[in-house]
């Protein structure tokens, strides 16, 4: 447990290792942050919070760093959630009053909203769709062996894609097809969509399995698909960290590899932030950097999720300060 005086040198240290990527002195302590003590005082403290675990010392320098331990801290304890201001309020106010057609797109606009004032990349994957439920499936004749389906579901979500067939169909059976499927799935979850083939047929049905059995795969397919979004990849590519080569290329390879990605953002179901601090994160391409995800609901809704990838030292104050508001913003939105 660390000291009154710990905690605000701790503070100090992580907020000015932020600001300025360079390993922090006792004496901008003493002339930047008002700590009301002597130099050597805080190099003694400094010195303690290095032996805790807190801080690291550089082999370049005299000045200290955090430690992925310092930071853990920091987060937890330290952090300032109201870190934004009254300009970056109005931005974001102004941005989420967008009109949207489709949940996914705000989730774009929020991930967008997020880079745009913080300056990190962000990631962003749309609702889980197992759970919302069916409110229409509309099959469309496109040829005599096209069709298309559109899926809408209780987020407002929609779902598009074309089914081709062996043999020709026509608009009599799509309109048999519709009927069916939207007497067995509306109201019901989207993973019902995967219960076995026979449920969908009836003996009066005069064609073939070789048209339902197609509609389902393909139908199945497209819900499986995570669609993910980037936003602001090469902001990260301004900070001096990613002056390191070996850094940039595996931020690069994280941010191509889509399994690794969707599995970040998929990372436990709770709602609130989640900050995962190098060697915290599962994954191993992750460790040199820090995760944070918010899986966000307005009013009950999934609105899925929003990650932010940056290096260790990232402004954890401004990133939580800015997703907590668009929070609670989106939530203000949905009740007017």
């Amino acid at each position: 447990m660390l000291d009154d005086r710990k905690k605000k040198v701790l503070q100090a240290i992580v907020e000015e290792y932020i600001n300025t990527a360079e390993p922090v002195s006792s004496n901008a302590l003493t002339k930047n942050y008002g700590l009301n003590c002597s130099s050597a005082t805080i190099r003694n403290e400094m010195a303690e919070l290095e032996k805790s675990g807190y801080l690291d010392k550089t082999h370049t320098s005299s000045g200290r760093i955090p430690s992925e331990k310092g930071y853990r801290y920091y987060v937890d304890e330290l952090v300032n959630d109201k870190d934004i201001s009254l300009e970056e309020i109005k931005y974001i106010s102004d941005k989420l009053e967008t009109k949207v057609n489709e949940i996914e797109d705000l989730t774009k606009i929020a991930a967008n909203t997020i880079s745009e004032v913080t300056h990190y990349t962000t990631v962003s994957i749309g609702p889980r769709t197992t759970s919302q439920i069916i409110e229409e499936i509309k099959f469309v004749l496109l040829g005599s062996r096209m069709m298309m389906a559109v899926i809408l579901t209780d987020t407002g979500m929609v779902k598009e894609t074309i089914i081709k067939f062996d043999e020709d169909i026509t608009e009599k059976q799509v309109q048999t097809i519709n009927y069916m499927f939207n007497k067995k799935l509306r109201g019901e979850p989207l993973e019902t969509i995967d219960r076995p083939l026979e449920d969908y047929l009836y003996d009066e049905m005069t064609y073939s399995v070789n048209v339902v059995k197609p509609i389902i795969e393909q139908i199945k397919k497209v819900l499986e698909e995570d669609k993910i979004y980037l936003e602001g990849a090469n902001k990260s590519f301004e900070l001096p960290e990613f002056n390191s080569l070996e850094v940039a290329k595996n931020f690069v390879n994280i941010l191509d590899t889509k399994e690794l990605v969707a599995d970040m953002l998929n990372t436990g179901f709770a709602e609130d932030i989640k900050v995962y601090i190098g060697d915290e994160n599962e994954q191993e391409q992750l460790k040199d950097f820090s995760v944070v995800t918010f899986k966000h609901k307005v009013n009950g809704k999934d609105l899925g999720t929003i990650g932010i990838i940056g290096p260790k030292r990232m402004d954890y104050s401004k990133v939580i300060s800015v997703m907590k508001y668009i929070n609670k913003k989106l939530n203000q939105n949905d009740k007017k």
